[in-house]
């Protein structure tokens, strides 16, 4: 395929661009490049991306990445010259990514994780863009019984039949789409491995702790730990993880990196904090675990330090401090929460 000319700034599709971590992306992207972000809203939200609808570099596209897509064939993107431009990054987050809701998308997990991908390296392929995938720690399987942290050359251990297959089998299958056409078609095909993220657009009631826990503090209800007062895990604030996947897209690696923190936190203690930045006078309560908040593995970030520069740079009370105002104010609550 002829080399396309870039007329002033590069095309970047953005696939599950109106998700959490997705929205915060493209908020990035829009500032240098063109912005095409498609997304079906199965578990992304429109609200996300509502503040960028009026940026003349950007674009949204509601649309399911496991049915086929001809971006050409869409008027609102004829201002983007994909014909003559083509696309020159793809960055592939589209998966239904809710704990709460996952029994009843494991179809559309496959789907995503199979069909949907296949769609998104063909159109790699077509445009010769450069395609980072985003993967999860989910592909080690269980954390270790020492806590010990996972470097990527850990090959993981994952049920493969278990009720989550769909997510985190299919998200091993994924990587291994992902490398193959990578090394058969000569793509520029990459890979990260987010951990745990939180941050402010994180959907409420859906059986993810940190909004959840901020919610029903700013309510001055219980808040609910999953699990035990023991249950602990790593926490990586989304601007960080948006900061890694730019990074990544313009490196030279091709094998997966982890992003991540590389600390392990108990959430009692982050509940307790969460409880005194907003004042409320909220009591800490245990549920049982459920079949997506469990103990996931610790990252090495020894190879995200080396090849990229990177490592998580906001502190905990900062991404708290952010995410709460972020909550505060999608509840119209506006200053301090008196209780």
């Amino acid at each position: 395929m002829p080399q396309k000319v870039i007329f002033d700034k590069k095309n970047v599709l953005v696939t599950g661009g109106a998700g959490f971590i997705g929205s915060h992306l493209c908020d990035e992207l829009v500032k240098t490049s063109k912005v095409i972000c498609l997304d079906n809203f199965s578990s992304g939200d429109e609200k996300n991306i509502d503040h960028l609808l009026a940026e003349e570099n950007f674009r949204f596209l509601k649309h399911d990445i496991a049915e086929p897509l001809d971006l050409e064939a869409f008027p609102e993107l004829n201002d983007f010259k994909i014909a003559f431009q083509g696309i020159q990054e793809i960055y592939n987050l589209a998966c239904p990514m809710s704990p709460k809701d996952f029994e009843k998308s494991r179809v559309e997990t496959i789907l995503a994780n199979t069909t949907g991908l296949i769609n998104m390296l063909n159109l790699a392929r077509h445009y010769e863009a450069a395609f980072l995938h985003f993967s999860s720690s989910v592909v080690y399987g269980p954390r270790r019984a020492d806590n010990q942290k996972i470097a990527e050359d850990d090959i993981g251990a994952v049920d493969f039949l278990s009720p989550r297959a769909g997510y985190d089998e299919g998200k091993r299958y994924a990587e291994t789409m992902v490398k193959t056409y990578g090394e058969v078609y000569g793509l520029s095909a990459k890979i990260i491995r987010l951990f745990r993220i939180y941050g402010p657009r994180m959907k409420l009631i859906d059986n993810q702790m940190i909004p959840d826990i901020i919610n029903n503090a700013l309510d001055g209800a219980d808040v609910e730990i999953i699990g035990d007062r023991n249950f602990s895990t790593s926490l990586c604030y989304v601007s960080d993880a948006v900061d890694a996947a730019i990074k990544m897209m313009s490196s030279g690696r091709s094998r997966p990196v982890n992003i991540g923190s590389d600390v392990l936190l108990n959430m009692t203690d982050v509940a307790e904090k969460i409880i005194r930045l907003i004042g409320s006078n909220s009591q800490i309560k245990y549920a049982p675990a459920h079949l997506f908040m469990t103990p996931l593995c610790l990252p090495d970030i020894t190879l995200a330090k080396n090849l990229l520069g990177w490592m998580p740079v906001v502190t905990l009370e900062k991404g708290l401090e952010k995410t709460i105002d972020d909550l505060r104010a999608s509840k119209n609550l506006i200053g301090p929460v008196n209780y």
